[in-house]
């Protein structure tokens, strides 16, 4: 799921196949989705709200791409930026507590990183996208080094959030909802 050298068209299909089968078993288990995005701007939520019916499972979805927006909608702290950066795994772990508080979601996830072609650094290159999976109660951290120009990365980034979400809610993966 995260080789972003696959043509356009399949990573669509492949985005498209992992959200109906998101949307299933979210109707299955009776949970709530929540979507908190920086450098995929919205795509997540996109691709979920593609799938007739996602109403049932998803009602909110953030794009914090500043940092005031983390901080302001999220509650991301000013020192957690300040110290680790909007592309860590601090960062992403409260961008989903501040994304589940908010919208009651059972489950949500968080996406940070450096898509490109610039902004990028020795520690943080461009393609490392840091995921979130889980709730206020209980998260999953993963780290991630996507090659491709800026749309590929984005293109992976939001597949292996996808993935990461069907895992936790099929597969019982950390990160998966706690009631």
């Amino acid at each position: 799921m995260t080789n972003a050298s696959i043509p356009r068209q399949d990573a669509e299909s492949d985005c498209e196949a992992l959200s109906r089968r998101l949307g299933e078993a979210c109707l299955a288990q009776d949970i709530r989705l929540t979507t908190a995005e920086s450098c995929t701007g919205g795509g997540v939520a996109s691709a979920i709200t593609a799938i007739a019916g996602s109403s049932a499972y998803f009602e909110t979805g953030y794009v914090t791409y500043a940092n005031a927006a983390k901080r302001r909608l999220l509650g991301v702290s000013q020192a957690t930026l300040e110290t680790h950066g909007a592309v860590s795994e601090q960062t992403v772990r409260e961008m989903v507590i501040g994304a589940c508080r908010d919208s009651g979601a059972d489950l949500g996830v968080s996406v940070s990183g450096v898509a490109g072609p610039a902004g990028g650094s020795p520690d943080k290159p461009v393609g490392t996208v840091w995921f979130a999976w889980g709730n206020q109660h209980h998260q999953r951290v993963e780290r991630h080094h996507l090659p491709g120009d800026r749309r590929q990365v984005r293109e992976a980034a939001v597949a292996v959030a996808l993935s990461g979400l069907v895992e936790s809610v099929t597969e019982g993966r950390p990160g998966g909802p706690r009631r």
